[in-house]
């Protein structure tokens, strides 16, 4: 399976008139599951690199709500690097795929969605360690 088939880039409605754009994103609707978490990251610098884990459970959506961001996505196999670059965008990330937020805009405003609540066991911060897990599962 291509990395490709892993992530999803999603285009949520967009709606505006004179007094400006509205964006709508649901839960279990727009997003691809229920959603327990909201945070955001801002005032990143652009050689700042965020992310650099895997989840064991936790699904994602990444939404360049202000500005503009770069996400890398690792299978353990392949890699895919996607803009984030308009607010009606947003980035699908499954589970145990390894994440790199980078390439900040000074404007940028990176909000996250996920579909569990905080759980530090259940982050991977080792890369050899995400790779070992990956290929593990797949033999």
């Amino acid at each position: 399976m291509s990395i490709k088939d892993e992530y999803k880039i999603l285009e949520f409605a967009e709606h505006g008139d004179e007094r400006g754009n509205l964006v709508i994103a649901e839960g279990n609707q727009d997003i691809p599951f229920e959603i327990k978490r909201v945070f955001y990251m801002y005032g990143s610098d652009p050689d700042i690199i965020r992310g650099q884990h895997a989840n064991r459970q936790s699904e994602f959506v990444l939404i360049n709500v202000g500005g503009t961001s770069k996400v890398k996505v690792d299978n353990g196999y392949e890699t895919d690097i996607i803009e984030l670059n308009k607010p009606r965008m947003g980035l699908y990330i499954p589970t145990m795929m390894w994440k790199d937020m980078y390439d900040f805009s000074p404007d940028s405003i990176l909000l996250v969605l996920a579909s569990t609540h905080y759980d530090a066991s259940e982050y991977i911060r080792n890369y050899d360690e995400f790779l070992k897990e990956v290929r593990n599962k797949d033999e």
